[in-house]
């Protein structure tokens, strides 16, 4: 192999893709990929079919991979093949691969040479491999054939680029004998990604279809054009030999007959052929495993810790045993109780910091909610007066009255009262919504059982509508309370000695509250327009007296504030292609609100941000828009008339009145809601749950039946406990390696700036027009002989002078003189001048 301790590192991945693969799972060594690039024509095929040893790949003209091939190569005792798009069919018949290679290729680019960058993924499993993972890509190519778009070398160069360029793909630039090596397209891109030539191996294919008397020594010598890994070359099966089913074992003997018996490669014939190409590699593949093994074995614990109390928990497990079916039954239950009552009553552990449970959204219902729709149900200014006006005129009737009477009072109590009914029936609906969500969510640690999770669902949802027609009948009641009797000697109701005082103690209270912060939280403003900039969002601060936004939270750059005087909040319909949720701000003057504007549209991300604004809003006094009906409208327009100044008294007495009696009840209903909801429905529910759950579920039906798994469950535990042996196992695996193997060091840089360095001069060619390819009529340079002149070309970064000592450069400085097997040049085979 090349590297003592090989041995014991490829049968170590083995043992542990096997311990995975019983669990369908792969054994993520990143092991590296070995990518082949070159032109058409280049053997690049060849080259991979000599790996596996087997003749699986499409052969004709065009591009004949035009789709890439991931090839994984895993050892095993027996031969076959797999496709990732064919899982579960095993091909033992290579010409059947080949036949689905082409297939599968033409299914997705079609039958006239189209390509695409789509991989096949194919997988080998063989006695005769080792796990590596190669990469058969497309040729390069110039010129588009058939369905080809005209971009084709642009799109295949992409394509081998999104390969190429990962640090743990090793590079095969594949490049033929008897072609230009500095025009190499497989070394410029390769250059182009690997510029210290780390990951580059260079690779000489058809060494034998060169012309009689010429050959390759100084490329393989690493003297033509260095690389860190220099090159080595191979013997392909010619056309002729593949068609005629020429053997792969053959074809390796011959090649390495043909080192051998070459003059010009004899010396240097262990270091060619496809075996040596075969032991790099796999020198690499050692490396890289040795490397990896520390953070391997890391990543294998941290994966056995986080199973191993669920894996204690289903080792001893018995699904049909009945006594487990009970105990597991009555652990479930408390579990489920125990479960609600955090979410609802809140807990120190396990806190959730993504969204809030279903106990705080409760109490945002009572305190932001629930007083935001009470304020909405209220009358309006101009509104309420009117009909203060109406009821002391038909209270009168055709007198004149004298005194303020006390029935217009209590008509208009009682009807502003009534109006509190919609808003605390919503509160107990919003309520039972939440119970019912927090209900599920605690559910969702019995789906591991399904007919116990719909039991209990059914169970606890059915006593909540039970009790939510018991708690609408006792807020109703509530209200009724309110209406039969009002109480006009409440220590907090004004009395009409004082009415008359209260509008300017009203504004005086306003005044003294200064500019406190009610809120601070970033809003979107929606209706900026798109020529403007669109929508932005900004750092929002409300005080008692004013809305002002800032750039950031750092409220050092003002961009605007707006009194609250005179505005009014309306809700705006979700639009259909936002995400936001969105209310407005108005002036009730019409007047405009910010710029242009006649409105202040304002976005936040849910519907909860939304009501918390609008219920810090309501505190500043900018209070909802009340919807007006038709009726009231029309009567309003039809019936203007003019109060005389005794009536505006009286209207205005009464009004103070209202308001004072109504700041009493709402305060009162404010309490009283929350507090029976929370006695019959909240509190009920949690000793429901608590003392009869378990009896109801008894009653229900057959206790077994209950306890049945699902079949995901059945197969989460199989897969867990048969994960946590293979990690178990592959731990003692690598334990049971020893990691003195030897790590191939890293080639030094190679000396070459006799070829021109980075800053060095060039050395002048012998001759403009002579040629450059390794073809018929080129001679090596003989012993003695100036260097071959350095080509210009892509290849610099190669030469890696910049990491060698003698970097500087020696212009028109002859190498170091090499021994030379090959005669003299021959007059007659000279190259034109």
């Amino acid at each position: 192999m090349g590297n003592r301790g090989m041995e014991d590192l490829i049968p170590l991945v083995n043992r542990l893709q096997d311990a995975f693969s019983s669990i369908g799972q792969a054994c993520n060594l990143d092991l590296p990929q070995i990518a082949v690039v070159g032109g058409q024509s280049a053997g690049k095929s060849s080259v991979l079919e000599n790996f596996v040893g087997r003749d699986f790949l499409p052969r004709g003209s065009g591009i004949v991979t035009r789709r890439p091939l991931v090839l994984q190569l895993i050892s095993a005792n027996a031969e076959w093949a797999e496709f990732l798009h064919c899982k579960g069919k095993k091909f033992t018949d290579f010409d059947e691969v080949r036949q689905e290679i082409e297939g599968e290729t033409d299914r997705v680019t079609g039958a006239n040479r189209g390509i695409s960058p789509i991989p096949i993924n194919l997988r080998v499993y063989s006695p005769h491999v080792l796990n590596l993972t190669l990469i058969d890509l497309p040729g390069i190519t110039k010129v588009p054939v058939g369905d080809q778009p005209a971009d084709i070398e642009q799109q295949i160069r992409d394509m081998i680029m999104q390969f190429i360029s990962r640090e743990s793909c090793l590079i095969l630039a594949v490049t033929p004998a008897n072609t230009d090596l500095a025009n190499s397209d497989a070394l410029k891109l390769a250059k182009d990604v690997d510029p210290q030539g780390l990951r580059t191996i260079g690779v000489i294919t058809k060494l034998d279809l060169m012309d009689e008397g010429t050959d390759a020594r100084d490329v393989l010598e690493n003297k033509l054009l260095p690389l860190r890994r220099g090159y080595i070359g191979v013997v392909n099966r010619s056309q002729k030999d593949i068609d005629g089913k020429k053997d792969i074992k053959a074809a390796l003997e011959a090649e390495r007959k043909f080192f051998l018996s070459h003059p010009g490669y004899r010396h240097m014939a262990d270091k060619m052929g496809t075996p040596r190409l075969q032991q790099v590699l796999n020198q690499q593949l050692t490396n890289h495993i040795r490397d990896t093994l520390p953070a391997f074995r890391s990543k294998l614990q941290a994966q056995l810790l986080a199973l191993d109390k669920e894996a204690e928990e289903y080792r001893g497990y018995r699904p049909d045993d009945p006594s487990r079916k009970t105990k597991q039954l009555l652990q479930m239950v408390q579990q489920f109780s125990v479960d609600f009552e955090k979410r609802i009553e809140g807990s120190g552990d396990q806190v959730d910091t993504v969204e809030l449970s279903g106990g705080a959204k409760i109490n945002r219902i009572f305190h932001e909610r629930f007083p935001f729709e009470l304020v909405k149900m209220e009358c309006d200014d101009k509104e309420m007066r009117r009909e203060i006006s109406y009821a002391i005129k038909n209270i009168h009737g055709i007198r004149t009255g004298l005194f303020t009477p006390d029935m217009a009072f209590e008509a208009i109590v009682k009807k502003q009262i009534v109006k509190l009914k919609e808003p605390s029936i919503k509160c107990v609906d919003m309520v039972i919504q939440e119970l019912i969500n927090t209900v599920r969510q605690c559910s969702n640690k019995l789906e591991c059982f399904p007919r116990l999770r719909e039991e209990t669902e059914r169970i606890v949802t059915s006593h909540i509508r039970d009790r939510e027609s018991r708690a609408k009948d006792q807020v109703l009641l509530l209200i009724d309370l309110q209406l039969s009797y009002i109480n006009t000697n409440h220590e907090d109701f004004i009395g009409f000695a004082s009415a008359q005082q209260r509008s300017s103690q009203t504004n005086k209270s306003q005044s003294s509250a200064g500019n406190q912060v009610i809120r601070k939280g970033w809003l979107t403003i929606n209706n900026i327009s798109i020529i403007k900039g669109g929508a932005k969002e900004y750092w929002f601060v409300l005080t008692a007296e004013s809305l002002s936004w800032f750039k950031d939270d750092e409220e050092k750059e003002k961009k605007y504030m707006l009194p609250l005087d005179n505005l009014k909040v309306r809700d705006v319909e979700k639009s259909f292609m936002s995400s936001k949720h969105i209310f407005s701000i108005f002036n009730t003057e019409s007047r405009n609100v910010y710029k242009d504007n006649r409105t202040l549209e304002l976005a936040c991300d849910s519907q909860d941000d939304v009501d918390s604004w609008k219920s810090s809003l309501l505190r500043a006094g900018v209070y909802p828009e009340k919807t007006i009906t038709v009726e009231s409208e029309t009567t309003t327009t039809t019936d203007n008339f003019s109060m005389d100044p005794q009536l505006e008294r009286k209207v205005e007495t009464i009004r103070n009145l209202v308001d004072s009696y109504m700041a009493i009840v709402n305060k009162c209903i404010r309490d009283l809601i929350p507090k029976t909801i929370m006695h019959l429905m909240i509190n009920n529910v949690k000793d429901f749950i608590n003392a009869e759950l378990l009896a109801c579920l008894y009653s229900a039906g057959d206790q077994n039946a209950l306890m049945d798994e699902s079949q995901e469950q059945a197969q989460r535990r199989d897969e867990v406990l048969r994960t946590h042996q293979a990690l178990k196992e592959a731990l003692a695996i690598i334990g049971d390696i020893s990691t003195s193997t030897i790590t191939t060091p890293m080639p030094p840089p190679v000396d070459n700036s006799w070829v021109g360095g980075a800053g060095g001069r060039r050395s002048p060619p012998p001759s403009p027009t002579a040629p450059r390819r390794m073809s018929s009529g080129q001679r090596p340079t003989p012993r003695g002989a100036p260097p071959p002149p350095n080509r210009p070309g892509p290849l610099g970064p190669f030469n890696n002078s910049a990491d060698s000592p003698q970097a500087p450069s020696r212009p028109n400085r002859a190498p170091p003189s090499i021994p030379s097997r090959r005669p003299p040049p021959s007059p007659t085979r000279q190259a034109p001048p």
